[in-house]
């Protein structure tokens, strides 16, 4: 089974884009925004990541991704997640009934 993970990371201001190749469950490769190139994760990778860092419209396309994808979309959420502050309301009861 192949798969690719994609994920967005945001923290203190910054965002870092993080794409996984995975092959009967271990990690072979990896695109990290944070170095800017893909990296072996296991000799099995090694081929690949030195094939796709040699391309270097791919290495441009992949390092804008952390602003178009990443960027972009924490910026919309951020509208309607993290600046939406509502004050909690909590209601405190005993659990059972005589004294305590």
């Amino acid at each position: 089974v192949y798969q690719g993970r994609m994920e967005c990371y945001a923290f203190n201001g910054t965002q870092r884009y993080l794409e996984r190749y995975i092959y009967n469950r271990e990690e072979y490769a990896l695109f990290d925004s944070d170095v800017g190139e893909f990296r072996a994760v296991t000799e099995l990778g090694r081929p690949d990541a030195e094939y796709w860092n040699s391309q270097k419209d791919l290495l441009e396309e992949m390092r804008a991704v952390v602003d178009t994808m990443c960027r972009y979309n924490y910026e919309l959420d951020e509208a309607v997640t993290l600046q939406r502050r509502v004050q909690p309301r909590v209601n405190i009861a005993p659990s059972k009934k005589g004294p305590l």
